[in-house]
């Protein structure tokens, strides 16, 4: 049984944005009130956060696929959508992140830093 992972590759997908919404003001005695539709909400983001408390890699070894919220379709009434979750990926301090070129991204050697790896997408 492995106990100890310092090496994974994660594939990540960030939150898609939510649609917008057409849709037209109506109010009694008024035939055209004009469009109040809102946009949607935008996706969440997969943020990795180094942490002290965090030793190894394993949680990521055994399930590599992760992914954020997507955003909410937007509402009559100029309402923007909900915004999607943010997705918060714990890593031991020292984690070096690097894309699939194997260039080098970061490396987080401070507690507390956070990296966003993927950026949610606009509603």
């Amino acid at each position: 049984m492995v106990t100890f992972v310092d090496t994974v590759t994660l594939h990540l997908r960030a939150g898609k944005g939510g649609g917008g919404c057409v849709s037209v003001h109506r109010e009694k005695f008024k035939p055209l009130g004009g469009p109040d539709g809102g946009n949607g909400g935008d996706g969440g983001d997969i943020v990795l956060v180094a942490d002290p408390q965090t030793g190894t890699l394993l949680s990521y070894h055994h399930s590599p696929h992760r992914s954020s919220g997507n955003g909410g379709p937007g509402m009559g009434d100029h309402r923007s959508g909900f915004l999607g979750e943010t997705l918060e990926l714990l890593v031991p301090v020292g984690t070096v992140v690097k894309n699939t070129a194997g260039e080098v991204l970061i490396d987080m050697i401070i507690p507390g830093e956070r990296f966003v790896v993927a950026k949610g997408g606009m509603g």
